[in-house]
């Protein structure tokens, strides 16, 4: 794997860092553009109904960038060999910031469904509080976790 990596490592380095751009990138445009832009909507039901929407195509277009990331990041760490350096924790570290990231966008996109559901059935009340808790908490948290891991890879690929 460490020669697949090495023969490649420019374009392995440059799809994990797309990855991780248009992960956090998308949950920062969501979270402060088009999170603004659903509060002009009258309509309880509507906004919501938008929310849901955009969630969906936020985690459509993000899911595909996830598990790229996930696969170039192993590709990196035994490319790099990072176990067998002064890195390792750091490798560890962003590998654990990822995996938690992941496994919150896997409850948000659960919450989105769950509230798609609510909607229909018009329960505007649960839906609210599904869609409620990823902006307010879920999303945010993603956004310093990949921002600090982002850091991370920055520190590590500039001492590598």
């Amino acid at each position: 794997m460490q020669e697949l990596f090495l023969d490649n490592k420019t374009l392995i380095v440059f799809l994990h860092v797309i990855s991780a751009v248009v992960w956090v990138g998308g949950m920062i445009a969501m979270r402060f553009a088009a999170h603004q832009s659903f509060l002009v909507i009258e309509s309880p039901g509507q906004r919501l109904e938008r929310i849901a929407h955009a969630l969906k195509r936020l985690f459509t277009i993000v899911l595909p960038f996830v598990i790229i990331l996930i696969i170039t990041a192993v590709f990196m760490l035994k490319g790099y060999d990072l176990k067998h350096t002064d890195f390792s924790a750091l490798g560890h570290a962003k590998e654990g910031i990822w995996s938690i990231m992941f496994i919150n966008l896997i409850v948000m996109m659960k919450r989105r469904n769950r509230a798609e559901k609510a909607l229909a059935d018009s329960d505007v009340l649960l839906a609210k509080t599904q869609l409620e808790f990823i902006g307010k908490y879920q999303v945010p948290a993603n956004i310093i976790l990949g921002v600090i891991a982002i850091f991370l890879g920055t520190y590590l690929s500039s001492n590598i």
